[in-house]
C-alpha cells in the first residue's frame, strides 16, 4: 500500500501523527502542521478554554483564549467579572472542621474551591454542591437567611448543618423570591 503524506509537511502520516477524526475525513494533514495552520485554528481563537476545559460563550467570564484558572480569565477581563451578576451559590466543607459547612457564591465554584485548596497544606477543602443563579449575590443573601435559621451555631458564612439539610434550603430558593430583593 502506498504511503500517505501530509499535504504540508511531506511526513508519512501514521496513527501516531494523524488524528483518527482527520483520517476519516480524509484531511492529509499532521498534528504538527494542524496544530499551526491559521485555517485550521480560526475556529479555535474564537473559543475559552480554561484548564483544558472548554467554556461557552455565555459565561460572564469568557474571554477567548487558554488559562490556566477562571482566577487568571477574570485579571484579563476584570471589568467583565466585576459587573456580572450571574453564578452559583455552592457549599464548601472541610474535615478539619466536622459539621461545619461554608455557604458562598462565585462565579464559578470549582475554581473558588480551587482558591481555598492554597490555603490548606492538605488540599482537603471539599465543593459539595453547587447551584446556578441569575443573581448571585442575592441568591447567596438568601441563602445566609434560610441556613441561619436551621443551623446550631454560626460564624460569618460558615454554618453547622447537615450538607442535605443546607441543599434542600438553597434549593427551596425561587428566582422569583430572590430577584424582589435585586429590584
Amino acid at each position: 500500500m502506498k504511503p500517505i503524506n501530509c499535504k504540508e509537511c511531506g511526513a508519512e502520516l501514521t496513527d501516531d501523527n494523524w488524528q483518527p477524526s482527520r483520517k476519516e475525513r480524509k484531511e492529509k494533514v499532521c498534528i504538527p502542521c494542524y496544530a499551526t495552520l491559521e485555517k485550521y485554528t480560526k475556529r479555535n481563537t474564537e473559543r475559552m478554554f480554561v484548564n483544558g476545559k472548554y467554556i461557552s460563550k455565555t459565561h460572564p467570564l469568557y474571554k477567548p483564549g487558554h488559562y490556566k484558572t477562571f482566577e487568571d480569565a477574570a485579571f484579563q477581563s476584570l471589568s467583565q467579572y466585576a459587573s456580572s451578576k450571574e453564578g452559583q451559590v455552592y457549599i464548601i466543607t472541610n474535615p478539619a472542621w466536622k459539621g461545619w459547612i461554608k455557604i458562598g457564591m462565585a462565579v464559578e465554584a470549582q475554581d473558588r474551591c480551587n482558591q481555598y485548596q492554597t490555603s490548606s497544606p492538605l488540599r482537603d477543602y471539599k465543593l459539595e454542591y453547587s447551584r446556578d443563579f441569575k443573581y448571585r449575590r442575592a441568591a447567596e443573601s438568601k441563602a445566609h437567611k434560610l441556613c441561619s435559621k436551621q443551623a446550631t451555631d454560626q460564624n460569618g458564612e460558615w454554618f453547622k448543618l447537615s450538607i442535605t439539610k443546607a441543599i434542600s434550603l438553597i434549593d427551596s430558593i425561587t428566582e422569583e423570591e430572590y430577584e424582589k430583593e435585586t429590584a
